[in-house]
Parts: structure tokens; C-alpha cells; sequence
């Protein structure tokens, strides 16, 4: 005997597992021998089956129907939350036996392994299988909106419903920065069916939701040991080392992992993604472009500024895919350019001058190394670099320029300044012999002196300095070798 499920929201029923049953008849046995008959007084038992499935015998129908009402009773203490109605599908065929087999212990046992409680459900079924189970349709219809509810909001969720409704209405145009959904939906076809289940099974909405985007719903932990390091962690549960950092928010590949420190090692992997399409209309900037104008009237690599840039502006309408929050297609389908950018032109003067230089300073001497850099030595500044063992000891002009002194100068020796007309002026000290005279120009190249030991100097070098607008400043930062 099947009972009848009820449709009722509210009402759920636990159900046992059926099969057919097949049925036993009882028998007597009675023995005679000639004319006089002997009877002997047999006792009963009977035959347990549950479900159409045979269970045992037990010597009274106590035995089971006392075991069948405390797991009723333990159900409906355990799961509260739902109307609960029993009807177990229990069969006793009765059996008059002289030697009676029944073994009530073994029957108990065999029902505890072969019992088991169901409960109408509705599952949420994902691509054939069922996925979650919710108590009733209501609960399954809350998960899916909630779900979409993850990454729109519920006004935007209805507008989009009650338009959807006015199928032929047609869609007002955008205004200025606006944006508009033009559909909510799961990646996945789903469907909402009836299913029998253990209670233990049925979710609240809010965990099926949590389960359908992460596809568990423990998260594991790793906590750190000494020695441990972010990459061999990934390594070892089979994650890419930023996979590890995007689900550990603050964690990079720069962070120092303390011992005992819990990290979470569960990448999600979602049963069903939520897709959003929507149009955007938005105004952006059009950067103005930098262009440079040669002028063969101004000096070299001087700049002044011809006209200013100024950005521009346009309107533009976006259609736009997102998954689970990322975007994941974007293309424009309307444009409207509201003002156009003016550029930014700079007038670059190409005239050579050779008392002016172009600002780069060339190795002033033929090869050689760097014995002694800028900052303090011995006790006080050094304030240019040293230059040593050069190829031959030519020394050269860094840059274009004017001889401004050449001649003897204490610590210095024989020492020659240039000025390049450009606000820097390069400073070449200890030479043994000088090729220019104040008031010279030279280009860059040009031979002005030879390398000595001049001045307060320990060994055959080149002192060299650069100033910028009269401030001593580093010449590594403008030499090139």
C-alpha cells in the first residue's frame, strides 16, 4: 500500500522507501499416526517486511512498531521546521510455528540498516542532476533571485521584470550617464522539480545560494608552518600562486606569512553563474594629443610652448556583459563626440650653435674608468668624479661652449670651465698641458687639454664637475660613456 503525496506548500511528509511486497502464508503443521492423533500447541511469529522489503520475525509486532515510533519521534524533533506526517509501509504476516525461529534482536538490527526517513523536497536541478533542496517552490524561486540579486540591486531587478512584461513596448533613449539592464540570467539552463529526500539534505535559501556560487560549503583552511612560503602552499593544493591571492584578500606575493597564520585554500568553483547584460551611457574625455613643431630658428633643443592642449568630450553608449561581476564583453554601439580636443603644440628648435650646448654630456675622455664618484672623502667633499687609465690623455669638451677660465688653480692644477650657454657648466681639472684659452668656443669633442697629476692629485687623472644653473650636481646623472 503507497500513500498519496499532498501538494500542499506547508505540509511535508516523510516517506519510506517501497519495493513490492511479497507475501508469506501461514502454516500448521499437524501430524496423526493411526486412530489416535497427537496436537501439539504451536506459537506465533511474525514475518517482518518494510517497504516490500523482508526484514526478519519477531515474536510480537511491538518489537518494530515501538522502533518505527521513536526514529518518527526523533525526526520530528530534528527538523522543527517541517509539518511532518508518518506513514510507514510495515507488513506482518503471522505464522503458527512449533519451533519457533523468530530472532527479535537480528530483525531490529536489519531494520536500523535498512530504514530511512525521506521528505518531499523541490530541487533546484542544474543541467539534469540535482544540485540543492529546498523545502518547497517558494524557497527554490527566493535562491534564483537572490543569486541575481548578488550583483543587481531589487529596484533595478523589478523595473527590469515589470518592462519585460510590456513586450512591445519600446525602450526610451538613454540619458547621460544612465544605465539600464537589458537582462538577468543564469549561465546554466535550470529547473525547479519535486524530489524525495533525507531531511538532512534540504538547505536554507541563504545556503543554497552560498553553495550554488562556491560549490561547497566548508571552506578549508591551511594554517602556516615554519618554513612555509606562498608558492609551495599553491603548489601543494594544486593552486597558480595569484589564484591563492585573490581568495585571501591583503596577501601578495610580498607578504610575510607568520606561523599559525590560517589561509584559505578553497578556490571557488560555481555550480551556476549569474550573467548581466545592460547598456551604459556615459560621457568621456578625449585626451588631447602632444605634437612637436622644428623650428630651424631656435637653438637646439630649446622648446616654447605654441599652443596650449585642451581635452574633448564625447558621448558614448556602451553594451556590456558581465559574469558573476566580471566583465566579460564590452562593445560600444553609439557615439556622439560633444567637442573635439585641441592639441598641445611645442615649437623644438634644431639650430646648432656651437657655443651652446644641446644638454647631453659626452665621455670626456678616451676611455678609461671611474677611480673616485661624488660625496665625501677623507674628511670632505669630493665634488665631481675621477677619471683613470684612458686609452690615450686626450682630454675632451663634454659639450658645446665657452672657454670661461684655463689656467692654474691651486688643489685644482691646470684647470679648464666651460660654460655651454644652456645653464650647465663642466669643470676639468689636474691636466698637464692646455689647449684653449678663455673666451674659445669649442664643440662637443673638441680636444682641450691633456690628462696630468696636477694640483693635489696622487696619480695621472681627470677631476671632472658639472654644474647646473650654479648648483653642484652629480655627473653620472648626465654623463654618457
Amino acid at each position: 500500500m503507497l500513500f498519496t503525496k499532498k501538494s500542499s506548500k506547508s505540509n511535508k511528509f516523510l516517506l519510506l522507501k517501497t519495493t513490492v511486497i511479497t507475501a508469506m502464508a501461514a502454516s500448521v503443521i499437524a501430524f496423526s499416526n493411526g486412530p489416535i492423533a497427537f496436537a501439539f500447541t504451536p506459537s506465533k511469529i511474525y514475518h517482518v517486511y518494510l517497504n516490500g522489503t523482508y526484514i526478519g520475525n519477531v515474536t510480537d509486532k511491538t518489537v518494530v512498531n515501538k522502533l518505527i515510533a521513536e526514529k518518527v519521534d526523533m525526526a520530528k524533533k530534528s527538523f522543527t521546521n517541517l509539518n511532518l506526517k508518518i506513514e510507514p509501509q510495515v507488513q506482518y504476516i503471522a505464522e503458527q510455528a512449533f519451533n519457533s525461529t523468530a530472532n527479535n534482536n537480528e530483525t531490529v538490527q536489519n531494520f536500523n540498516q535498512i530504514f530511512q526517513l525521506e521528505a518531499e523536497s523541490t530541487a533546484i536541478v542544474i543541467a539534469g542532476s540535482p544540485v540543492v533542496y529546498l523545502d518547497n517552490k517558494d524557497s527554490a524561486k527566493e535562491v534564483i533571485k537572490k543569486l541575481k540579486l548578488q550583483y543587481v540591486s531589487e529596484a533595478q531587478l523589478n523595473e527590469l521584470e515589470a518592462r519585460k512584461a510590456q513586450k512591445d513596448a519600446a525602450l526610451p533613449p538613454l540619458q547621460e550617464n544612465q544605465t539600464r539592464l537589458l537582462d538577468v540570467r543564469l549561465s546554466k539552463d535550470i529547473s525547479i522539480e519535486e524530489e524525495n529526500v533525507t531531511p538532512e539534505k534540504i538547505m536554507t535559501a541563504d545556503a543554497a545560494v552560498a553553495f550554488l556560487q562556491k560549490g561547497t560549503l566548508e571552506e578549508k583552511k591551511y594554517r602556516v608552518a615554519a618554513g612555509d612560503a606562498l608558492e609551495t602552499i599553491a603548489h601543494n593544493y594544486g593552486l597558480k600562486e595569484n589564484e591563492l591571492e585573490a581568495i585571501n584578500p591583503g596577501l601578495t606575493a610580498n607578504s610575510v606569512l607568520n606561523v599559525g597564520q590560517e589561509i584559505n585554500v578553497t578556490v571557488p568553483k560555481p555550480f551556476i553563474e549569474v550573467i548581466v547584460d545592460k547598456e551604459v551611457k556615459q560621457e568621456e574625455v578625449i585626451p588631447f594629443t602632444n605634437q612637436i613643431e622644428e623650428d630651424s630658428s631656435l637653438p637646439k633643443d630649446e622648446t616654447k610652448e605654441k599652443q596650449a592642449g585642451k581635452n574633448g568630450s564625447r558621448s558614448v553608449t556602451y553594451q556590456i556583459s558581465e559574469q558573476n561581476g566580471v566583465t566579460v564583453k564590452k562593445e560600444q554601439s553609439n557615439e556622439q563626440i560633444l567637442s573635439q580636443p585641441v592639441n598641445h603644440i611645442v615649437v623644438k628648435g634644431t639650430k646648432v650653435i656651437p657655443s651652446r650646448g644641446d644638454g647631453s654630456f659626452a665621455w670626456p675622455t678616451v676611455g678609461g674608468y671611474i677611480s673616485s664618484k661624488l660625496g665625501m672623502r677623507w674628511g670632505k667633499m669630493h665634488k665631481g668624479i675621477d677619471i683613470a687609465r684612458p686609452s690615450n690623455k686626450t682630454i675632451k669638451a663634454a659639450d658645446n661652449g665657452v672657454v670661461v677660465f684655463a689656467g692654474w688653480s691651486n688643489s685644482y692644477g691646470n684647470k679648464i670651465i666651460i660654460d655651454h650657454q644652456n645653464g650647465f657648466q663642466t669643470l676639468y681639472g689636474h691636466m698637464s698641458s692646455l689647449n684653449v684659452k678663455v673666451g674659445q668656443t669649442v664643440s662637443k669633442g673638441t680636444a682641450i687639454g691633456i690628462m696630468g697629476a696636477t694640483g693635489d692629485a696622487t696619480g695621472v687623472h681627470l677631476h671632472f664637475e658639472v654644474y647646473k644653473n650654479g648648483s653642484l650636481v652629480n655627473p653620472l646623472d648626465y654623463i654618457h660613456q
